[in-house]
């Protein structure tokens, strides 16, 4: 039996050099220290467009719109207590600098390196997609 399922969005943002940002999990965080792609909990009443352009100015202080998310694949993972499940998203276009507001480090990294990082176990089979996209 599976715990609760939870609707999450995560978002490849792409800078001009093809590079993706990804996020540490701070301390006090379940999972602390491992490396994650921005995004967050849909809420009741959104969509999960709306919750991923809320998410990237609440956690990095940037804007976006929807209509610069583009869906790449989605992700479904067990943990002990919640199923996540996870559209994923990428956007090459946006408003601001990413500064990290929640996350113990922001890291632009190149997709052949993702696999050097320590990954939240949900996050870690985007990486191929990731790869074949760039």
């Amino acid at each position: 039996m599976i715990g609760d399922l939870s609707l999450v969005v995560a978002c490849v943002l792409v800078d001009a050099d093809r590079r993706v940002l990804i996020a540490r999990r701070p301390e006090g965080k379940a999972m602390a220290g491992l490396w994650e792609f921005p995004g967050g909990k849909v809420e009741k009443g959104e969509t999960p467009e709306d919750a991923l352009v809320r998410e990237l100015e609440e956690e990095l202080g940037i804007r976006t719109k929807n209509a610069c998310l583009a869906p790449l694949t989605f992700a479904s993972h067990a943990y002990e207590y919640v199923h996540v499940l996870m559209p994923v998203y990428v956007c090459r276009k946006w408003e601001g600098a990413p500064e990290n507001r929640e996350h113990a480090a922001l890291k632009w990294v190149r997709p052949t390196r993702l696999r050097d990082y320590a990954m939240l176990p949900a996050d870690e089979p985007l990486i191929a997609p990731i790869c074949d996209l760039l």
